[in-house]
This record gives C-alpha cells, structure tokens and sequence, in this order.
C-alpha cells in the first residue's frame, strides 16, 4: 500500500484550557497550591544559584499574596529568581514543560528543594480568572522585566515592565463566579490547608500565615515527644493524644519522609476513609491515600511525604505503580518495626495500648502474608493466667539471643493480663496436646467458663469484633492447633467419674434425666446430655454449642449481616451434681397416679419437675443471649406461673 504522506501530529493550545478544567484537577481552590508551589520553587532555584554564583542572592525568600477587590484582582508574589523574556517564552508558553528538569540538570545536590512535579501549575490559574497577567524580573545579569498576559485562548501578548526587584508577580483577573478568592479568610483556610508547612513565608496582606516548619523533615534525633505531640494535636485537633507514633525517613528506592500516629478510637474505625495526609515536598496533595498505603492502614493519622508519588494521574495508574506500591509495603514494615520495638523494650506500656491497636494489627495480618510474619510475636490476647514476676523471666530469652532478659509473660496491664499465643503453648501441660481455650464473652459464657478454670485450666480471651474472622485464621497459620472454645464441648478432665446406681427397672439418675428433659422439652433439634461435673461453681444445665456447627452459624449470620443468635440445634448439658437438679430429679419421681382402667397422667410433682426443665433450658439460653426480644415476653410469664406453683406449694 502506497503511503500518501507523512507528518507529525499538532497538539493545539486550545485544548489545553478544558483539559486543566475538568482533567487535572479535581477543584478549582488548588491554585493556589500550585502558585504558591511555583513561588516557593523560584526562591529554591534562586538560592542554589546564588551559591553557585550565577546569580543575586537577594533577601530572605517570601511568598506575598494581595487582595484587590476594587479591581477583582489576586496578586501571589515571590522573589525568587524570575524569569527573562526567553525563559517566559519557553517555561510558560511551552505548555506543560517544568522547567524543574533543566534546572535540576545543572543543580542536582539539592533536587529535594525543587517541587518540580506540578507540570502544569501555573495554568491552573485559569480555572478561576479570566485573564492572567505575569510580571516577572530575572536575577541574573542585567535583565529587564517583562510583563506576559493571556486571557485563556491561544492568544498572549509579552511586553516590557516595570519590576524593581527580581521575583514573579502572577496577577489573576478573577472571573464573577469566582470572587469567593477575594475573600481574606477564604484564602488564609487555603493557606494554612496547602501551604501549611512549606519552608517560606507565606504572608497574606502582610501578615505571616503559614508555620513553615515540618517536623517530619527534621531527623528523630532532633524531636522530643512533646514536638510528636504538638503536631498531632495541630493536625488532629480534640481529639486526645496518640498512643505511640512511627518516624518515617529514606531516599531510597524512593523519597520518603513522615511521622504516623495510631489514634485513640472512640468506637469502630472507618477502614475505607483515609486519615493519612499526603504532601509532596511539604505541600499538601490529599488526605485520600487508599492506593498508597494498605487498607489496614487507612485509619493511621498522621503525614506521608514523598515527591516520588505521581500527583495528578488517575486512582487506577496509581494501584498498578510499582514505586506506589512498594511505598506501601515499605510503610507497613516500618510500622511493624515500631511495634516490635515497642513490645520488646516497654511490654507493659505495649499491654496498656494492646485494645487501641489490635484491630490494625489483626486485620493487617490477615491481608498482608509479610506483615503477618512481623507481629506473629505481637498479637496479645486476655487470659485468665496470673501475671508473671521478675523472677519468671529467665536469663536467656525463647530465642537463644544470648544476654538478653525473657520479657515477662503473662503481663498485667489493669484489670487484665496478657500473653502471646507461644507465651500460652509453652504452659500447656503434656495432657493437653495442642488445644487452645479461648472464650468470646465472658458474660454469656460463664458457667463453661469457670468450669475450665476451676480445674486449672489457662483460657483466652478472644472478645473483639475481629475475633470471629481472627480465630478461624489463626487456626489455618497453625494447622497443629486446634482452637475450642470454652462452651463447645467438655472433656472428662470436667466431669467425675463415679459410678451410678441402677434402680429396679435397670435406670441411672442420667437416663431418668434425659427422658424428663426430652419429655419437658419435646424438641429433636435439642441433644440433651448428662454428665456429673466438676466443681461447688459448676451450673445445673448449660449450652453447648459443638466448634463446626457454630462456626457455620456464625458465618450464615455474617453473609445475611445479622448478629448470631443460637442455633435450634445446639446440646443442652445437664449437671447431675447440681443441687437443684438433684432435687429436680426427686420431685420427679413423685409418681404416677393411676386407677386400675384409667390411663395415666402425670402427678403435679412430674409437672412441676417439666416446668422446671423447661425453665432450666430458658436460662441457660438467656446466659448466651439465645432468647430473641420477642421471646423474652413468653420467658417472663413462664417464670411468673412457676413461681406461683412453686409458692403455692410452699404455702399447702
């Protein structure tokens, strides 16, 4: 096929201006941090070619922003190292051409002073005025100003002007609908949100605006906890204190400085809404950073500072950045750092916070395999051990790191004690084999609960929202594990094992229980077991609820977004030790009042030993919250008529 002609491609200047509009930017204020980004750049680049001698070195760098509103104008000024009539032509007319990249070329030992990644930053101006005047004078040699103007089509006059001083002065001719920027309050908000912590003054009519100092700059060394503390309550106004905070600082693979905090949560963080601000040398960008940092990170507070991130390109080229994600990985292992270091150094102050960060922890172990293998040592649980003394500790610690103490464990911290899971393996006794107790409300589960302790047994407390997804995953990361909780089932270590007396049909006390329960109950989805258990404290009849079969409730609840309640099949167990059940057993066995002819009916002694059933099965349903709302109703009038029948047998 013959070829017709070849050229090149034109991109035209009018495309640019709806690009800015409705591409690049996401809101109109951000203007103002790429003028101001600009000015700052200007004062850098003036600077380090005043070292070099190539040009004045001039006064202290300063950002000036004036307010017209006879005229409508907004005026941002700086004195940095301004431009000649060639470099106007070339830096502002070549659209989208940073002149950052030629001047790093020839100053490359401060690259980090240079923001140099707005690109198109000064066009921005005119998503908020009409006509934009630049009036700018060269610090270098014998140059004249010059004034450029443009009032947004391809159009642009260049003059000469009148400018005593080396500097730029960007005039912005605001549009009607955009007059809100004359407003001094409205610019001193966009100041202090963007221009915060940048290094130059940033004054509004004179006036300084900005604190011009960024700690996450400075090395930890030059920080005290108290200057950790004030920035947080600057960014994180009302909010109290954070509870610890990680320093972040490399310039390699990649530029990064910061300093997160982990807050104190009132109630559930929001794991989808980012609290981390993101800054690129000191200007503030976003505080939407879910493509930066993993999700289990999002509710971290706190400064990431990197001119390394893209700033203007779309959230999906951000996900696929390698350089993006690495931040992140990076991040998330410094935190990991910290926590180890907290852990090891100050256990007791690493238990007093350990409610505060598990959730970040938990969830970043179950998302991230390689934050999993730095706080497997990390996750704390409640247990029902006593704390550990000094003496405990011996002199070598678990893992063979010679001269250094075994931190204490378990670790009080309050009203609770703490331990790690391989703190709780190393204590079990050779007759439990690899079983973990744990139990999820101390409450509802009370009676399995003091079973188990009172024949010595440590259990775990495992009572946060995360724990149901928490437990599961342990178990799969230790498959030689088995994770029970406490009212799953019982083993003979809880039960006595005496023999029973058979009467004269060939029954024991527990068959004879099993048919009045079976009978009182009159439901087949109820496995009714009698065991004679342990201890003074043990109850008369509790809930069991076999591992599997819970799980599977539990999870048939989590896809249907409701709270589990309990299962129509679940086992009750029955205390034959218990006084009340003894005696429940006597009542029973009242008789059966026959006639000869007549068929057989129980005797009030058999009904009221039924009622007493059924009221043992209602309690221990309301011990684990398995009496819905509108069964409480029923519950309460059965308790009343039992109570009446018991009364009036007391009174006969």
């Amino acid at each position: 096929m013959a070829v017709l002609e070849q050229g090149r491609i034109q991109i035209h200047t009018e495309n640019i201006f709806p690009i800015i509009k409705k591409a690049v930017y996401s809101g109109h204020e951000v203007f103002l941090r790429e003028l101001v980004s600009n000015g700052v750049d200007a004062i850098s680049k003036r600077r380090m070619a005043s070292m070099a001698g190539d040009c004045s070195e001039g006064a202290e760098g300063v950002i000036a922003i004036r307010i017209d509103r006879e005229a409508k104008t907004l005026t941002i000024s700086d004195n940095g190292i301004g431009m000649n009539a060639d470099e106007v032509k070339r830096y502002i007319n070549q659209v989208a051409f940073s002149s950052a990249e030629d001047f790093l070329e020839k100053y490359k030992q401060e690259s980090d002073a240079i923001i140099g990644h707005f690109g198109l930053g000064f066009y921005s101006s005119f998503m908020v005025a009409s006509q934009v005047e630049l009036v700018s004078l060269s610090a270098r040699g014998e140059s004249e100003a010059v004034r450029w103007s443009c009032d947004g089509s391809p159009n642009f006059s260049l003059e000469a002007a009148e400018r005593s001083e080396p500097g730029t002065d960007v005039i912005l001719h605001l549009m009607e609908e955009e007059l809100e920027y004359l407003e001094p309050s409205r610019i001193r908000t966009l100041i202090t949100t963007y221009c915060d912590f940048l290094p130059v003054e940033v004054q509004l009519e004179g006036e300084t605006v900005n604190k011009r100092e960024a700690p996450w700059r400075k090395s930890p060394r030059e920080l005290t906890d108290n200057d950790y503390i004030e920035l947080y309550r600057y960014l994180y106004p009302f909010q109290g204190d954070p509870l610890l905070w990680v320093h972040l600082n490399t310039d390699y693979p990649y530029n990064l400085q910061g300093i997160l905090y982990f807050p104190q949560l009132g109630s559930r963080a929001d794991w989808e809404k980012g609290e981390i601000r993101l800054y690129c040398n000191q200007v503030f960008v976003s505080d939407s950073i879910k493509e930066v940092v993993p999700r289990y990170l999002l509710p971290l507070r706190g400064v990431l500072d990197s001119p390394d991130i893209p700033l203007n390109v779309s959230r999906s080229a951000l996900q696929t950045d390698r350089r993006v994600r690495s931040i992140g990985g990076f991040v998330a292992k410094k935190v990991g750092d910290r926590l180890k270091e907290l852990h090891r150094d100050d256990p007791a102050r690493y238990a007093e916070i350990w409610d505060a960060v598990a959730p970040f922890i938990k969830i970043g172990a179950m998302e991230d395999g390689k934050f999993a293998d730095q706080v497997a040592d990390l996750v704390l649980f409640a247990t029902t051990a006593a704390a550990a003394s000094p003496s405990d500790a011996s002199a070598e610690d678990g893992e063979g790191e010679s001269g250094q103490a075994k931190p204490l464990d378990p670790i009080a911290s309050g009203e609770r004690t703490y331990t790690t899971l391989s703190g709780y393996r190393s204590r079990l006794g050779p007759d439990q084999g690899q079983r973990v107790l744990y139990c999820t409300d101390e409450a509802g589960q009370a009676g399995a609960l003091a079973l188990w302790t009172g024949q010595g047994a440590e259990v775990l407390m495992a009572d946060s929202f995360i724990d149901t997804q928490f437990i599961p995953w342990l178990e799969m990361r230790h498959n030689e594990l088995k994770f029970q909780r406490v009212d799953a089932e019982l083993d003979a270590s809880l039960q006595e094992s005496d023999s029973e007396i058979q009467d004269a049909d060939g029954k024991d006390s527990s068959e004879k229980l099993r048919e009045l329960f079976g009978k009182a109950l009159n439901d087949g989805r109820i496995t009714v077991q009698v065991q004679a258990l342990k201890g003074d404290n043990a109850p008369a009849a509790l809930i069991l609820l076999p591992e599997q079969m819970r799980r599977i409730n539990d999870m048939g609840a989590l896809m249907e977004q409701r709270l589990p309640g309990l299962p129509d099949h679940h086992v009750l167990l029955v205390n034959r030790r218990h006084p009340l059940v003894e005696g429940l057993l006597k009542l029973s066995a009242g008789g059966v009042i026959t006639t000869p002819g007549a068929t057989a009916s129980a005797s009030p002694s058999q009904e009221l030993a039924e009622r007493l059933s059924r009221h043992l099965h209602d309690t221990a349903r309301l011990a684990v919250g398995g009496l819905a709302p509108e069964q409480l109703a029923g519950f309460q009038q059965r308790s009343s008529e039992l109570m009446g029948q018991l009364l009036q047998r007391g009174l006969a």
